[in-house]
């Protein structure tokens, strides 16, 4: 059992209900990005494509118990968080048990604080984690109503593409929805713009209009498209360490420094 610290972590979910738009690329790279700078991160997959816990290098057959079996079932932490490959990071992993988690906890008068609850039992104090990743499933599910409940602040990935926007109001009615319910200290950490080519007007475009839209909730660091990014799953690594020279990975490098910073300085407002 690791050393006992009095840290409470810093608890991020990585929403968007649309799928492809970067969010699992984006939670391990962003994983070891702040672990590169000194930081013990908890990557916690909800995903039930387990996506996350693949890219980390976690094999299906490692996978005995999951975050399914910590949210319905509420087994012991030390049961569930695993080591990975990177250093100081460290994965409760997904399987596609938790495709039928919606329905199995839907009856339970507690079904949106099981995450919240989890996260916060006394046993994870002795971790020492500085940052709780949670990689959500793309859909405004319960298992993601959950996600943000259990959180702090929210990262949103947002491809420079057509509609990008137009999918986001939706998140953020949701987010809004919470924040009276049940979480009044939900924040936006920031919108994170992925796939960018600085070479297309599209992008161009999107991002103007984010920015004119979202003002400082946009982060200044934007992620390019970039072919190591892309490879780099397939050899169950983050680009930081597939490529570390990359493109790729300097622009997570980056995110991590700004999202890092941010907690030094007062939180960003919201519109």
């Amino acid at each position: 059992m690791p050393d006992k610290t009095d840290r409470q972590p810093h608890i991020l979910a990585l929403a968007n209900q649309k799928g492809g738009v970067g969010k699992t690329t984006t939670a391990i790279n962003l994983a070891a990005g702040l672990a590169e700078l000194g930081k013990r991160i908890l990557l916690v997959d909800i995903d039930p494509q387990g996506n996350s816990s693949t890219g980390l290098g976690i094999r299906p057959d490692a996978r005995k118990k999951t975050s399914y079996d910590l949210i319905v079932d509420g087994v012991a932490l030390q049961d569930v968080v695993i080591e990975t490959g990177i250093p100081e990071v460290m994965i409760i992993p997904a399987n596609a048990d938790l495709s039928s988690a919606d329905l199995d906890i839907v009856s339970n008068e507690k079904r949106s604080y099981l995450l919240h609850d989890a996260l916060r039992r006394p046993e994870m104090e002795a971790y020492g984690f500085d940052y709780i990743l949670i990689d959500c499933p793309p859909a405004l599910s319960l298992l993601t109503v959950n996600a943000l409940v259990a959180c702090n602040s929210v990262l949103v990935p947002l491809q420079c593409e057509f509609f990008a926007l137009e999918g986001l109001s939706q998140l953020m009615l949701t987010i809004r929805d919470v924040r009276r319910s049940a979480n009044p200290d939900l924040r936006i950490e920031g919108v994170v713009l992925t796939m960018h080519d600085r070479r297309n007007r599209l992008t161009a475009q999107v991002e103007a209009d984010a920015r004119a839209n979202m003002g400082d909730l946009v982060m200044k660091t934007t992620i390019p498209r970039n072919v190591r990014i892309s490879e780099a799953p397939s050899y169950a690594l983050p680009v930081l360490t597939y490529d570390p020279g990359s493109k790729g990975a300097e622009a997570y490098r980056a995110l991590a420094r700004e999202i890092s910073d941010r907690r030094k300085t007062p939180e960003v407002s919201e519109a």
